[in-house]
């Protein structure tokens, strides 16, 4: 056993290529050219261009609807108006979701409308019944088993504002865990304060999940407001909900992540990979959830192809808009399995997918011998107003399965405190993004993307090992 073992261990030494230990370096030369693009791009208007073509052609794309196939052919022809060298797409398929109408009420004594929207991946259904209140998830997790047989679960969790976006995740677990909870109960319907921090009357969507096993039941949020509305009612006495629901599950389809690259000078077959993605909800125009960060980074990498071709950087600039994002991360994950195989080959990778806020701080987790050149390219992106930090990483989620592989990543975070104002609303549209803000996450991007393409040597993407079973 341990000569087979020990065999085995030396073979898998003998398969795994040597990694390059020499420091990573960015030149003088690659830090002026740079330099030079920031202060194109500050001055560009490409990235305002893209953002307001997408949200008006096109306007909402939800994954799998007559709009998700525009927006492919929409992201093909701006990939090439853009002067990009290659563009193509890659197939990406999934469950379709529809919602068809949706309403919901209160009803007896104090009869009244109430502004709320299907979550995603909730059944269509019609429901009338009590509704019991609980303040947390956890809450309702507790309940025990048959407790709410009959009526509607209402959890009421207030989300934090955060320029990180930290509150979302407590928030989005009442969005994706709780349904699940409420039918362990016997609840019949759920309804729950919706995942933001605004104070319109603007439901907030998003994607549930329903565990395996449960029969799923209408599952809706609520705005702000009405949430509000609703426990001050329920502090009056019992209260009836109607709620409405036409939607659900309707086959597969196949969309499409479309990809357009930049063609390095010397190493072509070697990628900075950097994207968004193209899906949106479909109750505002998808602006800045994401058509901001296609918009960024089709406008970084269309920057940077415009230089000389002696100027530009020695590895491709890839550009990805990914698919179906907001359902589950398909497009990412659909691209994570085709590139597997050269997951070497992809030097760096960033995703823009936190709206349009400036970016304030550049984060990247690498080997030591390729920490010289993040802080080269942390210098870079100093007169940005960008701090740079040596404590996180973060590619953004269609990047994420990849990056759980072994591809290095960085983060350009951006100010997201009224990020969650506007996310999964009818009020995600053109008229919230600065401008000039937008150029600032145009110029970061490009000199990003132009210096980490640009380095001799690596970043450490490199398959990760894992752990031999015992």
């Amino acid at each position: 056993m341990r000569r087979t073992a020990l065999a085995l261990a030396l073979t898998l030494l003998v398969a795994l290529p040597l990694r390059a230990q020499q420091p990573t370096r960015i030149d003088d030369a690659a830090m002026a050219r740079a330099g030079q693009l920031r202060e194109v791009a500050l001055q560009d208007d490409t990235g305002w261009k893209v953002v307001e073509s997408l949200t008006t052609e096109v306007g909402p794309r939800l994954a799998g609807s007559e709009a998700d196939a525009h927006a492919v052919e929409w992201a093909k022809a701006k990939f090439r108006a853009l002067g990009y060298d290659k563009v193509w797409t890659e197939p990406v398929t999934f469950p379709k979701w529809e919602r068809r109408a949706e309403s919901a009420r209160i009803v007896g004594a104090h009869a009244q409308r109430l502004h709320a929207t299907a979550l995603g991946g909730s059944p269509g259904g019609k429901v009338e019944a009590e509704v019991v209140r609980f303040e947390t998830l956890d809450a309702l997790q507790k309940a025990a088993p048959g407790s709410l047989a009959g009526k509607i679960a209402f959890v009421d969790y207030r989300m934090t504002r955060a320029k990180d976006g930290s509150g979302y995740g407590p928030g989005s677990r009442v969005r994706s865990a709780g349904p699940s909870a409420a039918i362990r109960a016997g609840a019949i319907a759920y309804v729950m304060r919706s995942a933001g921090t605004d104070s319109h009357r603007n439901p907030h969507t998003g994607i549930t999940r329903f565990d395996e096993g449960l029969q799923p039941v209408p599952s809706a949020a609520l705005s702000l407001p009405d949430a509000d509305q609703l426990a001050r009612l329920l502090a009056l006495g019992p209260v009836r909900i109607a709620l409405d629901l036409d939607c659900g599950w309707n086959g597969e389809y196949t969309s499409q992540n479309v990809i357009g690259e930049i063609s390095g000078r010397a190493k072509p077959d070697e990628v900075v990979v950097i994207g968004g993605h193209l899906d949106s909800w479909d109750l505002g125009t998808g602006a800045i959830d994401d058509g901001a960060g296609v918009a960024i980074t089709m406008a970084a990498g269309h920057l940077i192809g415009r230089l000389p071709k002696a100027q530009r950087p020695a590895r491709t600039i890839r550009v990805v808009a990914f698919a179906n994002e907001e359902q589950g991360l398909y497009g990412g994950n659909a691209y994570a399995q085709k590139y597997m195989g050269d997951l070497r080959k992809h030097q760096l990778g960033a995703e823009s997918d936190f709206g349009a806020g400036r970016i304030h701080a550049f984060t990247a987790k690498v080997p030591d011998y390729a920490k010289d050149a993040i802080a080269r390219i942390a210098q870079a992106l100093a007169p940005l107003g960008i701090e740079h930090r040596v404590d996180g990483e973060g590619c953004g989620p269609d990047l994420s399965p990849f990056n759980d592989a072994g591809m290095a990543c960085a983060g350009l975070a951006q100010d997201g405190t009224d990020y969650f104002d506007l996310h999964h609303t009818p009020d995600d549209t053109l008229d919230k993004i600065d401008p000039a803000a937008l150029a600032q996450n145009v110029a970061a991007y490009g000199v990003f993307a132009y210096l980490a393409a640009d380095a001799d040597g690596d970043f450490g993407s490199a398959p990760k090992v894992s752990e031999p079973r015992k």
